[in-house]
């Protein structure tokens, strides 16, 4: 974030614009609308400004900017067309701490003037830092779209509410319903069709009607590999519905940013060789104590949770406490890094099936699965294979795989950082080793790994001298 985002309450407040043509105008109306005292200054003024002044609107004087004009001002707009005229402005703005907004010329500003969208009480800001408006204005056309103009006069209806609404719904869970409710129900429409009086009738009846005590339920969500834009629509509505957080070590903080803000977000990730059985047990038990008294949790884990991410185990845990639940989905590591590496996992030439796999598997049984007369006719897919790659790589060749089968290790998929290392089941282990592939990665065997040489699309792409090109790979017969 390379600006704060602040909105500042101009009411009564004096705002000095040095500058007095139509750029000037615009800023002018700007604040104006938000109460501001407006001084002007500049040689000359445009017939608008002039009529501003004329009928009192705002203070203008016609001549040098002196410094000592500053000295009252809250905030300084720089409009004029001579870039050394807002530089001096600039200047003494911070010489005196004051925010600037040099028009078109971020360098120069302190503080950036965002394309607006206004449903007064609310208002919608959108800034580029100065560095791109025009995308700014573009982006505020598309959201002017997607509110209802009449969600101000709701706002406004709500706040002349707000405490009635308080001593009704005096409980958060309840009252974050009834703000759902007037924001989905009759009010909003009463609003829309003119009816002031109609909503305020709606209102003051849902007030009146008791409410039940709060409910507490847990909604396990997937947060997906670690891409936002993976997250899914249900997903991000849960995090917006959430009281409290409990997120995994894998969730990326680009999804916890997508949270609401007051959520009370808990880090109940397991670290690698960690003692996994005593933090599972005390997911379970913040999942159940904060459910009970009325919360809405939202169990945040990387990928889906229900592959190899234990939810089944947390959904029996809340089964057997009467809690309710729900499961929101998400996009599993396999697919997730599959094709962010371009790697189909079937293909009708090469793997007409599938598996998924852990290789963290419990003590004592068998990590590779066995190859059916000797055809590597399959994707084989590997979650938290990083630690026990040695292993992994051992029992697959003692299962009958080919030394010469293709593999690839796609570490922190989808996001940023994302690297593929293309080998081959013989190479994994050494190449792994050298090119210090960490965990999360997970581990793709199969014809179908080396396709991700051509097709790969995102990230960095990393192979062995062993590694097999895909124009190489035998095509296996299709039943």
């Amino acid at each position: 974030m390379n600006h704060f985002p602040l909105f500042a309450d101009l009411r009564d407040r004096t705002a000095v614009v040095v500058g007095a043509g139509l750029v000037a105008e615009r800023k002018i109306t700007l604040l104006r609308a938000a109460g501001a005292r407006v001084i002007v200054c500049a040689h000359a003024a445009h017939p608008q400004v002039l009529a501003r002044a004329q009928a009192g609107e705002i203070e203008l004087r016609l001549g040098e900017f002196d410094p000592a004009l500053l000295d009252q001002a809250w905030l300084v707009v720089a409009a004029t067309s001579d870039r050394a005229q807002n530089q001096q402005v600039a200047d003494a703005a911070a010489t005196r701490r004051l925010f600037c907004n040099v028009v078109d010329d971020p360098a120069l500003s302190s503080v950036q003037v965002p394309a607006i969208v206004d449903r007064s009480p609310i208002t919608i800001a959108i800034a580029s830092g100065g560095a791109a408006p025009v995308i700014a204005r573009r982006l505020r056309e598309r959201i002017e779209s997607m509110f209802d103009p009449a969600l101000g006069a709701l706002a406004d209806l709500a706040r002349r509410h707000r405490v009635r609404i308080r001593q009704a719904r005096p409980h958060l869970r309840p009252r974050r319903d009834f703000y759902d409710w007037l924001l989905d129900g009759p009010v909003l429409g009463a609003l829309r069709r003119g009816q002031p009086c109609q909503a305020e009738a709606l209102l003051d009846q849902a007030l009146a009607t008791p409410n039940p005590p709060p409910k507490g339920k847990v909604l396990l969500v997937g947060a997906g590999p670690g891409d936002p834009g993976l997250l899914t629509l249900r997903g991000l509505r849960a995090l917006n519905e959430a009281d409290v957080i409990l997120a995994d070590r894998l969730v990326s903080p680009a999804v916890l940013a997508l949270a609401r803000r007051d959520a009370h977000v808990i880090d109940v990730g397991k670290a690698p060789g960690g003692p996994h059985a005593t933090t599972q047990a005390r997911i379970h038990a913040l999942m159940v104590a904060h459910a009970r008294q009325g919360r809405c949790v939202v169990r945040l884990k990387g990928g889906d949770p229900l592959v190899f991410g234990r939810g089944g185990e947390e959904l029996q845990h809340l089964k057997r406490h009467g809690i309710a639940y729900e499961v929101v989905p998400g996009i599993t590591a396999a697919l997730a890094c599959g094709a962010y590496a371009g790697i189909p996992l079937t293909h009708r030439n090469h793997a007409q099936s599938l598996t998924l796999a852990t290789a963290q598997q419990q003590t004592g049984e068998t990590v590779g699965s066995s190859c059916p007369d000797g055809a590597d006719s399959r994707t084989q897919v590997y979650y938290m294979g990083v630690q026990r790659l040695p292993a992994l790589r051992a029992q697959l060749l003692a299962a009958g795989h080919d030394p010469g089968l293709p593999c690839a290790l796609v570490e922190h998929g989808s996001r940023p950082e994302q690297r593929t290392l293309h080998a081959t089941l013989d190479t994994v282990v050494d190449a792994a080793r050298r090119h210090a592939i960490q965990a999360p990665a997970l581990l793709i065997v199969g014809a179908t790994a080396a396709l991700g040489m051509d097709l790969a699309w995102f990230g960095e792409t990393l192979r062995t001298p062993s590694a097999h090109h895909p124009e190489n790979i035998r095509p296996q017969a299709v039943a």
